[in-house]
């Protein structure tokens, strides 16, 4: 019921996903008239891997997580975490209120042994392929310790996709020892005393696009600040040029010659393909979509909650957490 959209968009996206994807089961949480109406504009689908949990509860976009933790026990968003929390689901993807999907997957999952805090993390486009970059506004203020941990986390979770021996990077406003706040400094002094970790120091933002580290590291106030000034410009290149193809016809013609190599950039760099950010530390599967994510963007998000099922994300963390957090 979550994010600018809510069922109008969450629904027909997870149709979608369930044409795509046939191992796939999902339980919808909400409004069920709201729901049920919206599933019947979509005949031949395949009921007996869709369901609907009546929760009678919403939880506003801008309300207060402590007042959603206490009051709101059969809002959408904590019914889904139940589900999760009791082994009746694999995973929970939500658009809504970022705060108290944090705060309600604390109280309702926990956190793994040896985390203080989840961080949200996503995989940014860069030169080399991807880097992933956590955390992207769970947490606004973090100690040293709670980087630490991030980058902990952020480092298993690039193991899972393949990369061996991942770069792990605190992002600063320079790459001198001496640069950063009090936080950063001291996270990069417990980093460099981490053996088991391949820290490679500090990075700006351009050496974050240049691929030169796999995990970079930061609070989430300066995180969302980041992945959302990335989307608007890639949205903002994206458009001007399509303007500069339709000036006149030398360039009409000019981008019809290019035009595929075009659709393919922008596929690659457009905010849904990359929606879904996990929410790394919690005994379960969280992905939080950006709340204005449109179909695409949500498909985007259920497809990384699946992808982490099958990963077997948080039993891989807990099994490298002891090695690492020593």
């Amino acid at each position: 019921m979550g994010g600018d959209f809510g069922p109008h968009c969450i629904v027909p996206a997870s149709i979608a996903c369930l044409q795509k994807y046939p191992s796939l089961h999902l339980v919808l949480v909400g409004q069920s008239p709201v729901i049920q109406r919206l599933i019947d504009q979509h005949p031949g689908i395949d009921r007996s891997r869709l369901k609907i949990v009546h929760a009678s509860e919403t939880i506003a976009m801008d309300e207060s997580p402590a007042h959603a933790l206490r009051n709101k026990t059969d809002a959408s968003m904590r019914v889904a975490l139940d589900l999760v929390g009791s082994g009746q689901a694999d995973a929970c993807v939500s658009a809504g209120n970022t705060g108290a999907l944090m705060a309600l997957s604390r109280y309702v999952l926990k956190t793994l042994p040896g985390i203080d805090r989840p961080a949200m993390i996503t995989a940014v486009p860069t030169q080399q392929g991807v880097c992933y970059l956590l955390d992207l506004g769970a947490n606004v203020d973090c100690s040293a310790e709670n980087l630490s941990q991030f980058a902990v986390m952020g480092a298993v979770a690039a193991e899972a996709q393949g990369i061996r021996a991942p770069r792990v990077a605190l992002l600063n406003v320079g790459t001198e020892l001496i640069k950063g706040n009090q936080q950063v400094r001291a996270a990069a002094a417990l980093l460099q005393q981490n053996s088991g970790l391949n820290y490679v120091g500090f990075v700006e933002g351009d050496g974050l696009y240049r691929g030169v580290a796999d995990v970079v590291v930061c609070d989430g106030f300066v995180g969302n600040i980041v992945l959302k000034s990335s989307e608007g410009l890639a949205s903002m290149i994206s458009g001007r040029l399509a303007d500069l193809f339709k000036a006149n016809l030398l360039t009409r013609a000019l981008g019809l010659m290019v035009l595929p190599l075009l659709k393919r950039l922008q596929g690659e760099l457009a905010p849904a393909q990359h929606n879904g950010a996990s929410l790394l530390g919690l005994q379960g599967i969280v992905v939080k979509s950006h709340g204005a994510a449109d179909q695409t963007g949500f498909q985007s998000a259920i497809r990384r909650a699946l992808a982490e099922i099958e990963e077997n994300l948080p039993q891989r963390l807990q099994g490298r957490l002891d090695d690492l957090l020593r």
